[in-house]
């Protein structure tokens, strides 16, 4: 049985330098009686390092954090701060810098461009940061040998498993080094045994010091990082170590 030890709502987790912070975390939809208040003050710290699972039912506001934390929407009010910097401030075109540098994607459908290889959809983050040809290939090879890919380079999404292809969308999130990892339910298109190599791949990033965020309604997912948050009603209720799995100091 793990050893979990429930804890405040939102603490700083270990002494490690803070990746993200949100304090007073608002989201609202709509007006008058068609407003519809999806986060009702979020408050939520990740450290550099730490392996975070955020769990949820539908509708109790997971998935408008993670547009949140993954810069992809802008809170109604509250702060964020992402590696220093304080998201609230920054315009569009900084906040796609930021999605493109600081964070790596790993989405439910992949999210692979058809008539790209794996190796050019890995590319892809590093094409649109202006990386010249040479240096990105150079990048995406070594991410693809990460995964175990790379065999697999020059392989179209459609010659290859939903293991392999979510395979490639982790090579394509490392690809920048970014200073955070945001998953989406990974495993939420794939069958148990890619599941299983999925997870372990996330498993040996957090084992590197790799700070990762997985977005999961699944129970066993949440299981394998070292923190679950739990979300309900656009509020945290659970916050909580995996003191079996959160690394010695």
């Amino acid at each position: 049985m793990t050893n979990n030890e429930v804890l405040p709502a939102s603490p700083d987790a270990g002494n490690s330098t803070g990746v993200l912070e949100l304090r007073g975390i608002h989201q609202s939809y709509g007006t008058g009686d068609a407003q519809v208040h999806a986060l009702r003050g979020i408050d939520l710290s990740v450290a550099a390092g730490e392996y975070l699972a955020i769990m949820g039912p539908s509708g109790s506001g997971k998935s408008t954090l993670m547009n949140l934390l993954g810069c992809l929407d802008v809170a109604s009010s509250g702060t964020y701060s992402l590696a220093g910097n304080d998201v609230n401030d920054l315009d569009e075109k900084q906040l796609a810098q930021v999605r493109n540098r600081e964070i790596g994607f790993i989405f439910q459908s992949f999210n692979l461009v058809p008539r790209m290889t794996a190796l050019q959809n890995t590319e892809l983050p590093l094409a649109y940061g202006g990386v010249k040809y040479a240096e990105r290939k150079r990048r995406a090879l070594e991410a693809l040998a990460m995964v175990n890919l790379s065999h697999r380079a020059d392989h179209q999404p459609q010659q290859l498993s939903g293991g392999q292809q979510q395979r490639v969308a982790i090579a394509r999130a490392l690809v920048t080094n970014p200073t955070l990892i945001l998953a989406d339910e990974p495993t939420g298109n794939l069958d148990s045994e890619s599941t299983h190599e999925i997870l372990a791949i996330l498993d040996q990033l957090a084992a590197e010091g790799r700070t990762i965020v997985i977005i999961t309604h699944e129970e066993m997912v949440a299981e394998r990082a070292h923190r679950v948050v739990t979300i309900s009603d656009g509020l945290i209720i659970s916050d909580r170590l995996n003191r079996d799995l959160v690394p010695m100091n």
